[in-house]
């Protein structure tokens, strides 16, 4: 299911030769190896970063300390800035990022199943922290919540691929 996902995301880069970077939090590498099961994902994909600890998120992606002290990670701009954090640290044109809760307790005052997916492009302004963040509400157990955010995820930069590539052909056709 999600491996046709990753498939299609991996050919619309290869088809305009972008790059893209993962950074997952309590997704664990599920969403790096859902790409890497995909024979050639390595033409489009740059690599991973699993910020499990709060503190590699601000460290190694470069949240915001007084966001994640005030918010703490699970938390919408915290996904935004993890994308756009790995995005840079792995020079891609294109980051995506999970953040949430997959249970068995709540996190930060979060319930389980709560999630965000984040995803940051060459279109999206990194001045204004622009780009999309979904938030979800998930159900089921830990391995439920968590594949179902790789599937989020992806479902995500699919559709702000599919967007994107609209967007250019549109530019080169002179808006016609």
């Amino acid at each position: 299911m999600t491996d046709s996902r990753a498939a299609e995301v991996l050919g619309l880069l290869a088809r305009r030769g972008r790059t893209l970077a993962v950074a997952e939090s309590l997704t664990g590498g599920l969403v790096a190896a859902e790409l890497t099961s995909v024979p050639g994902a390595s033409a489009s994909f740059r690599g991973s970063v699993t910020a499990y600890a709060t503190e590699l998120k601000q460290g190694v992606l470069g949240v915001d300390g007084a966001l994640l002290a005030e918010r703490g990670a699970v938390d919408p701009d915290v996904a935004r800035q993890m994308a756009r954090g790995v995005r840079e640290a792995l020079g891609a044109d294109w980051g995506i990022a999970t953040t949430g809760v997959a249970g068995p307790k709540p996190q930060d005052g979060k319930p389980v199943g709560t999630v965000y997916v984040a995803v940051i492009g060459p279109g999206h302004r990194d001045g204004d922290v622009s780009g999309k963040v979904v938030a979800l509400r998930l159900n089921g157990d830990r391995s439920e919540i968590r594949r179902e955010s790789v599937r989020s995820v992806l479902d995500l930069l699919a559709d702000e691929l599919i967007a994107n590539e609209r967007a250019q052909d549109t530019e080169q056709n002179g808006g016609n």
